[in-house]
């Protein structure tokens, strides 16, 4: 008989909003008015390659779902599974906690619990000594982590020594073990398993490409060095850097978009475009096949170049995401990430000249950072003028260096991991700003970016504001009010 396999991203909510968790990178709450729900790659990959091995399997993302928490332990239930397998994060982990708690006494003698995901400390042997409802935890890409442990939990063998898990068996003894070699060869993974999820609902569309959209991977890992993404420490082990084939990620673009009915697609790799010649192979496939849907893309501005772009834009790329952070090169460098500035104004402005819409993101706290980078920052974003930005306070996610490096230096305010959005509370200080200066400096550059906006729209033909705020009044209301508190305050 065949293992029973509960696959869960279990329901997470507060009051004003819902948590985002299986799928992001940066774990946090949204506004219930939002719309963006990012898709869980990694247990719809684990379910495709179960099903793909013959295991009975129910893949349950209650946030997608909108179903709350009764809902979600009912259908556990009435699974009954042999394994559950749990989704988690760092500032989810209590809310996660209580899902296994309440999760234990729904399940058969047995049964065993999972928990994987974005959160370092349940790679600490301590992580099971405390929580004795978790079983067994999978760090690192799981997918043929959770494979193995089906099919010895199905041959009623050991799951002692498994590579990339923590055991605590039956008699409380534990098991701590080496991490697994990460999937070098991403094509040997099938699709991800999107006939058991609710794929209308995930949204992740730049440029506000058309819906329904659906968001692929066309490769794993970042080479990169940023100190303050806790991602490749936690999920890859590491930055290496891997690609699928060209032919086989438009093999399954092609079949979403002409089988599916997609209106577009989203591409969320770490990077997308490392490896020119991969990149113009992807889009000349696109064009040859003639998918003729438009699509976006993650990507890094100085690992662009304007060959690239036209031949991404000529394949129907339609939008794009620049991470840019500071405008302080010297923060840039002592961040890890390793950006060309000047290059960035130069690709910025050749992205929107060709076209193509344009979201970036800025963040405050690296090390280093003082009221005049800040300032900096703010005026360069003005300056590259971009259709959509984000602006955030650093938030260092234990397992990061970042996290490690400031915590020793008694700059981590809080270890309450609730608390660790980034959106509008700082958990950090630095060598010359305070918390409040940073959450100061987080509402000043989105106020200075709504005056920017505003100004700009006076400067077009009068018909054209009129037209865009009769287009969408509601969304023009809300951006005039914004402008003219940020008048009241004089700032």
């Amino acid at each position: 008989m065949s293992a029973k396999i509960f696959l869960g991203n279990a329901p997470w909510q507060n009051p004003g909003g819902y948590g985002v968790r299986a799928g992001s990178r940066w774990p946090h709450f949204e506004k219930n008015e939002s719309d963006y729900m990012p898709f869980p790659f990694f247990l719809a990959y684990s379910s495709a390659l179960l099903k793909e091995n013959g295991f009975s399997v129910k893949l349950v993302d209650g946030i997608a779902e909108g179903i709350n928490q009764n809902q979600f332990l009912d259908q556990l239930a009435a699974f009954s599974p042999d394994i559950l397998v749990l989704e988690v994060s760092t500032i989810s982990i209590q809310t996660d906690l209580e899902y296994a708690r309440l999760a234990r006494s729904l399940l058969k003698n047995g049964s065993i619990i999972i928990f994987c995901g974005l959160h370092i400390e349940i790679k600490e042997p301590s992580f099971l000594e405390e929580h004795l409802d978790i079983d067994l935890v999978m760090f690192g890409e799981y997918e043929f982590t959770l494979l193995e442990i089906a099919r010895r939990w199905q041959k009623g063998k050991k799951l002692h020594d498994v590579l990339g898990t923590n055991y605590r068996d039956s008699q409380h003894k534990l098991f701590t073990n080496p991490a697994r070699p990460i999937t070098a060869d991403l094509n040997t993974l099938p699709w991800p398993d999107r006939d058991s999820l609710p794929m209308v609902k995930y949204c992740d569309t730049p440029g506000n490409i058309p819906k329904p959209s659906v968001q692929m991977w066309a490769s794993r890992g970042c080479p990169f060095q940023c100190v303050f993404c806790a991602w490749p420490q936690i999920m890859y082990g590491g930055h290496r850097y891997r690609v699928r084939k060209p032919e086989l990620v438009v093999d399954e673009m092609e079949w979403l978009v002409k089988e599916r009915g997609f209106k577009s697609v989203y591409f969320d790799d770490d990077t997308f475009n490392i490896g020119k010649p991969r990149i113009m192979k992807i889009c000349q496939e696109i064009k040859r096949r003639e998918i003729n849907v438009p699509w976006a893309i993650m990507a890094r501005a100085d690992t662009m170049d304007t060959e690239m772009l036209h031949a991404l834009r000529a394949a129907g790329l339609c939008a794009l995401k620049y991470g840019i952070e500071s405008a302080d090169q010297s923060l840039v460098d002592r961040c890890g990430k390793g950006l060309d500035l000047t290059k960035v104004r130069e690709i910025v402005s050749l992205t929107k000249k060709i076209g193509i819409f344009v979201h970036l993101t800025f963040t405050f706290g690296l090390p280093g950072e003082t009221a005049d980078t800040i300032d900096k920052t703010i005026n360069l974003a003005l300056e590259l003028d971009p259709h959509s930005l984000q602006f955030s306070i650093i938030t260092p996610f234990p397992g990061s260096k970042l996290f490690d490096d400031l915590d020793a230096r008694g700059h981590v305010l809080s270890k309450n991991w609730a608390d660790y959005d980034g959106y509008s509370t700082a958990v950090i200080k630095t060598d010359f700003l305070e918390k409040e200066d940073l959450e100061a400096a987080l509402d000043r550059a989105y106020r200075s970016w709504e005056k920017h906006r505003f100004q700009k729209g006076m400067k077009q033909e009068p018909w054209q504001v009129f037209r865009r705020a009769f287009k969408n009044p509601k969304q023009a209301m809300k951006r005039l009010i914004r402008v003219l508190i940020f008048m009241i305050r004089g700032k």
